[in-house]
């Protein structure tokens, strides 16, 4: 392990002293095949840390996958790996992991030997491979179980393989198309949680595609958003999920009694759900409240702004 842990540290200083560069960057990038545009002039650029990259089902996310990956060549523009084109040169690949969204595993090997030769395919020596197969499958909760054959496994445990397959051989970045695919909402979970201790425990940036606002939003540090080929969003996904100026209002009685003390007051509330929402509130405001829950004999039971959630703010966008 220490051996790995100084491997990794040298191989950030080579990366980081001598590419400035993002990590990913596209730049007016465009992918046609025949007449349809997957891609279409798009500019956006992926740093160090979590990001997510969401849209629904044919918005280009994996053709932008395989163009970072070199496996595509752009019809216009460039996609640019920390400042290299993958495409016209592989030695950048070299930086990169790639987790594939279909099902893609020898079945009649165990993990260990497949993580193994994967690691070797990479470059590692034969004895750090297996010492590097080992951390890896033990990382991803796959430490009992890496001597049974792939094809004996469950589809979540298939998804760690991938998922470990994608980490041997130590990259900067590794590009997750889809990662919670076919799983149930425990695996799910379990799955986001692995993913985020991976950018935490081995400093690896993650560019994490799918279509699940939900995975983004528990997992992610940026979104980039892909609508019909074309970025349609991009920021801090906490800039997306801040608190509103809103204050939502929960009791557990005497809501009719409230409501009116409220409107007594000057206030303007309104039903959101279960709650009573007062806009553009402020300290006179949160005072008014107050005041009107003692008139009310209302039992109090949360009081104070909402984050928005993505699901929110993109469905009231296409609304």
């Amino acid at each position: 392990r220490n051996v790995s842990k100084i491997a990794r540290m040298q191989r950030r200083f080579v990366v980081y002293t001598f590419c400035m560069a993002s990590l990913l960057q596209a730049q007016n990038l465009t992918k046609a095949y025949g007449e349809t545009l997957a891609l279409n002039s798009v500019s956006f650029s992926v740093e160090e840390g979590v990001t997510g990259l969401l849209g629904p089902n044919g918005a280009g996310k994996s053709t932008a996958i395989k163009l970072f990956l070199g496996l595509l060549t752009p019809t216009n523009g460039s996609a640019e790996v920390m400042g290299e084109k993958p495409y016209e040169t592989i030695e950048v690949r070299s930086h990169l992991g790639y987790m594939p969204e279909h099902d893609c595993l020898p079945t009649a090997v165990t993990a260990s030997e497949f993580l193994t030769h994967m690691a070797q395919v990479s470059g590692l020596p034969p004895a750090f491979a297996r010492t590097r197969a080992a951390d890896i499958l033990r990382h991803v909760g796959l430490d009992e179980e890496r001597y049974r054959s792939i094809g004996e496994y469950s589809t979540g445990m298939k998804q760690r393989v991938k998922l470990a397959q994608a980490l041997v051989h130590d990259p900067v970045i590794v590009l997750l198309d889809e990662p919670t695919a076919g799983l149930d909402p425990a695996g799910r979970e379990e799955m986001l949680a692995l993913v985020r201790r991976t950018g935490q425990d081995f400093g690896i940036s993650i560019m994490l595609s799918t279509h699940l606002m939900g995975d983004v939003e528990s997992t992610c540090d940026r979104i980039i958003v892909l609508e019909g080929g074309s970025v349609v969003e991009s920021g801090d996904v906490s800039g997306f999920t801040q608190e509103t100026e809103t204050v939502f209002i929960d009791v557990d009685d005497h809501l009719e009694e409230l409501i009116a003390a409220l409107k007594s007051k000057g206030l303007q509330p309104t039903m959101d759900g279960v709650s009573v929402a007062i806009p553009d509130a402020g300290d006179a405001e949160y005072d008014m409240i107050r005041d009107a829950l003692v008139e009310a004999g209302s039992r109090l039971r949360r009081l104070g702004p909402r984050r928005h959630r993505l699901t929110e703010i993109f469905n009231n966008d296409s609304s």
